[in-house]
């Protein structure tokens, strides 16, 4: 096996420790058990999908973009805001990807770089699709735990909406707040 394998299957091992981590800044919100950066990860990248193809962008690139943009805190951690602002330094993505596919083949590398420096640049609209859709993901989460009974989620709900900056995304997190929580099933039903 070659070491560019092995390398490869290091990484896959280390994202999967995502799965284990929890998003911390629901804990203010009073959330015991948020979930884990791989959910909000994976329903990121869906809706970066869906905003991409409303957009008129690339929604396989988005959608790459978004799935890997907290890779990097399987290093770093999920710190919530005001824990950062305690930090000496915010660790920067784009480094800490660096470290994570050294070793890596040249083609599997750059990927990954290039997906979380893409995020970290907004440079593209593909990049602020998935950025839109990381702050939508983070709304559509606080309206879940709003109506799970944690009030203080509404802090997110409103954050979260004040930082969508395509009109796609807007459209979609105006759709999110005039729903209730189970209308999807009932028109999923007719």
């Amino acid at each position: 096996m070659s070491d560019e394998t092995t390398r490869a299957a290091h990484l896959l091992r280390e994202v999967g420790t995502l799965k284990n981590q929890r998003r911390t800044g629901w804990w203010m919100a009073g959330v015991r058990d948020p979930e884990s950066v791989a959910e909000h990860s994976w329903r990121t990248a869906l809706i970066a999908s869906v905003i991409a193809a409303m957009e008129g962008a690339d929604p396989a690139k988005a959608a790459l973009i978004a799935v890997w943009h907290d890779t990097g805190e399987t290093r770093s951690g999920d710190v919530h805001h005001l824990g950062q602002k305690y930090l000496v330094s915010k660790p920067d993505p784009r480094d800490i990807v660096a470290d994570q596919t050294e070793g890596l083949s040249m083609r599997v590398g750059e990927m990954v770089r290039s997906a979380v420096a893409a995020y970290e640049d907004q440079d593209s609209p593909e990049a602020r699709c998935a950025k839109d859709a990381d702050k939508l993901e983070c709304l559509l989460q606080g309206v879940e735990y709003r109506a799970q009974g944690h009030a203080a989620a509404q802090r997110w709900i409103d954050g979260s909406l004040g930082r969508i900056r395509t009109e796609s995304g807007k459209a979609l997190a105006d759709a999110v707040l005039e729903q209730g929580s189970l209308d999807w099933l009932y028109a999923a039903m007719k």
